[in-house]
């Protein structure tokens, strides 16, 4: 079995590793677009093409299913990259874990970048599975970017700006980038100091959308099989190395264990 990841930057990291741990024995390919990255400025036309460019990479290696394991590029690209690939190729959107957040009825931050923040893709979740709750959204310019590159300073200083801007009384927080779950305990740190320590419940989308995919795929998680999967790197369409800002993260160190080569 061979599963396909894409997203402009090691935001996949996180599904890619919840992947492995779910099925040893699959085959990954991360398909990432240093030439083009960040996506979230661009116009919804210019993302597109690009996530078209990226999907088709990781096309080319035949994989059973390709996930979209970016928020920003599934709510403006998701439609265009099924109608190309699909349905031989079932490509799975990453969806921001609203739903699950919301249905304790408590007080829900969604963390986000500007382009999904406030998005109609966004706003359209919040009325059809937030109803019941308090919602806030809050927007985190420059965050992916900081995780992107492996800049701790700046992530210190991009987390501590939407800590600021999230209510003290929240209770669930829905990381709605990929980006941001390689950063969880920074996250919890900024936010565990202004609620004052409360227990928060974070809700990510790494290990949803790996299951979703499995099951997509008439497969069940088996974590106890012989990690025998490969793991195969495309940057911007070639065939590359897992770059070097991966090692800064939990992830990356679980995906470069497979002999992968690491770029510099």
């Amino acid at each position: 079995m061979k599963i396909a990841l894409m997203d402009s930057g090691i935001g996949l990291l996180a599904a890619a590793a919840a992947m492995r741990r779910l099925r040893p024995d699959v085959d990954l390919v991360l398909s990432c677009d240093p030439d083009g990255m960040p996506w979230g400025p661009r116009t919804p036309a210019d993302l597109t093409g690009r996530a078209l460019g990226v999907a088709q990479a990781a096309a080319g290696h035949r994989p059973d299913a390709l996930i979209v394991a970016c928020n920003t590029a599934t709510v403006h690209a998701l439609p265009a990259l099924r109608a190309e690939l699909e349905p031989g190729i079932p490509v799975i959107g990453t969806v921001p874990a609203i739903k699950p957040a919301a249905a304790a009825g408590g007080r829900v931050a969604i963390w986000a970048t500007p382009a999904t923040t406030g998005s109609p893709y966004q706003r359209g979740l919040i009325r059809d599975f937030a109803a019941g709750a308090r919602v806030t959204e809050v927007p985190c310019p420059g965050l992916a970017d900081a995780v992107d590159v492996g800049d701790e300073a700046a992530v210190a200083a991009t987390v501590a700006a939407a800590a600021a801007l999230t209510p003290a009384d929240v209770t669930d927080v829905v990381l709605g980038c990929t980006h941001y779950e390689l950063v969880e305990a920074s996250i919890r740190a900024a936010l565990a100091e202004r609620t004052g320590g409360g227990d928060l419940r974070f809700h990510g989308s790494a290990e949803p959308v790996a299951v979703q995919t499995l099951r997509r795929l008439g497969v069940l998680p088996e974590p106890g099989l012989p990690r025998t999967g490969t793991l195969t790197v495309l940057l911007s369409g070639q065939e590359g190395a897992l770059p070097a800002a991966a090692l800064g993260y939990a992830e990356g160190r679980l995906l470069a264990e497979e002999g992968a080569a690491v770029g510099r």
